[in-house]
C-alpha cells in the first residue's frame, strides 16, 4: 500500500467509473485503487460493485479481499446478500469476506452456504472454514494450524514488520505469490502425488481441495503444475476450475499453456472459468497466449472478451522498457 494524493484517487475513482472508458482503462484504475491507502481508495472500489460490468464488479470484490479492509465488509456482505446481482460478483463478495476474515462475517456466510447458485455457495463455504481455520490458529498456534497453514497478511494499516511478527507468533508460513488465499496450503507433508490425487478427488471436501492446490502451486515443480492443470480436464466444478486457472496465473509456467488454451477455447466451460483462463494466458505471455488472447477478444460473452482485452493490455504495459508494476499508482494520462 502507497500514500497517493487525494487528487490522484479521485481521478482514478472518476476513471474505474466511467463506463465510456475501455476495459483495460478503467482496469488501470482498478489495480492502481487497489494499491493505495486510504479510505476514500476502499470507497471507489466498493462503488463499482454495482458496475454493469460483472467482470470489472467482481474484480472490484477481489480487490477489496485482497486489501483486507473490514471498511468493505459491510458493501460486500450486501452485495452478496442481492440475488439480483450476478453470481460471479456474488462469489467474489464471498470470498473477499472470507479474505478479510472477521468473525463478524460467519453470520451471513452461514445464510449463503446452501444458496442456489453453486458457486455462490462453496465459495461461502470455503470462507466461512478459512475464518473458522484462522480463529483456530491465532488462539492455538502452530499446533492448531496442523503446520500448513497460511497466516493472512492483516488489515491494510499493518505494516510488513507486523504482518511478520503475527505470522511467527502462530507458527504458519505466509504466501509466496503475496496473495491471500481461499484456503491455506495442505501440510508439505503430503507428497505431490498424494497431493494431485486430493485435488482431483471430487468425493473430499472442497476446502481440502483447495488446500492441496494451493501446496501444489507453493512446489511449482513440473509434477506439481501438471498436476494442478490436470484438474481443467478432469474436474466438473467451475469453482475449483476457476481458481486451478487463477493459480496456474501466478506460477507462469509454460507447461501450462495448452491446458488453459483449451480451457479458454471451450465455450462449454463455465465464463468464469473461461475468463480466468484468458488472465492466466496474459500473465504467462508465449506467443501462442498472444494469438489466441486475440482471437477471444471478440468472444460474444462478454466476460470473456473484456478478460482478453485487459490480458493483452497488461502484455503490451508490461512489454514497455522500464515497466514495472501494471497500473502504476502514478495517474497518467
Amino acid at each position: 500500500m502507497v500514500e497517493v494524493s487525494a487528487e490522484a484517487v479521485a481521478t482514478l475513482r472518476q476513471r474505474l467509473l466511467d463506463q465510456s472508458l475501455p476495459m483495460p482503462k478503467r482496469y488501470r484504475a482498478l489495480f492502481s485503487l487497489r494499491n493505495c491507502r486510504g479510505d476514500a481508495a476502499r470507497e471507489a472500489l466498493v462503488a463499482a460493485l454495482s458496475d454493469p460490468s460483472a467482470l470489472l464488479a467482481h474484480d472490484c470484490a477481489f480487490a477489496l479481499g485482497q486489501m483486507q479492509d473490514p471498511g468493505a465488509m459491510a458493501p460486500l456482505q450486501r452485495t452478496l446478500e442481492d440475488r439480483s446481482v450476478h453470481a460471479m460478483v456474488r462469489h467474489e463478495a464471498a470470498e473477499a469476506l472470507g479474505a478479510i476474515g472477521q468473525p463478524e462475517c460467519l453470520p451471513i456466510l452461514r445464510t449463503f452456504a446452501e444458496d442456489s447458485s453453486k458457486e455462490v455457495a462453496e465459495t461461502c463455504q470455503l470462507a466461512l472454514k478459512r475464518i473458522e481455520w484462522r480463529e483456530k490458529c491465532k488462539n492455538g498456534g502452530k499446533k492448531n494450524c496442523q503446520s500448513g497453514g497460511q497466516q493472512s497478511p492483516g488489515p491494510q494499516d499493518h505494516d510488513h514488520e507486523e504482518q511478520e511478527s503475527e505470522s511467527a507468533a502462530a507458527g504458519v508460513e505466509r504466501s509466496p505469490f503475496l496473495s491471500v488465499d481461499p484456503t491455506p496450503p495442505a501440510p508439505d507433508s503430503l507428497s505431490t502425488e498424494e497431493l494431485v490425487s486430493l485435488l482431483l478427488d471430487s468425493s473430499k471436501d472442497m476446502f481440502d481441495r483447495y488446500r492441496a492446490m494451493f501446496r501444489l502451486r507453493n512446489r511449482a515443480t513440473p509434477e506439481a503444475i501438471c498436476g494442478i492443470a490436470s484438474a481443467l480436464e478432469k474436474d466438473s466444478s467451475a469453482l475449483l476450475k476457476h481458481e486451478v486457472a487463477y493459480v496456474l496465473g501466478q506460477i507462469q509456467s509454460d507447461l501450462a499453456v495448452q491446458p488453459l488454451m483449451a480451457a479458454l477455447a471451450d465455450k462449454g466451460q463455465h465464463p468464469m472459468v473461461r475468463h480466468e483462463a484468458a488472465e492466466a494466458l496474459g500473465a504467462i505471455a508465449s506467443k501462442d497466449c498472444v494469438q489466441l488472447l486475440e482471437s477471444f477478444s471478440s468472444d460474444p460473452e462478454p466476460v470473456v472478451a473484456h478478460s482478453c482485452e485487459v490480458a493483452l493490455d497488461v502484455l503490451h504495459f508490461e512489454s514497455q522498457e522500464g515497466a514495472f508494476q501494471y497500473a502504476d499508482v502514478a495517474v497518467q494520462g
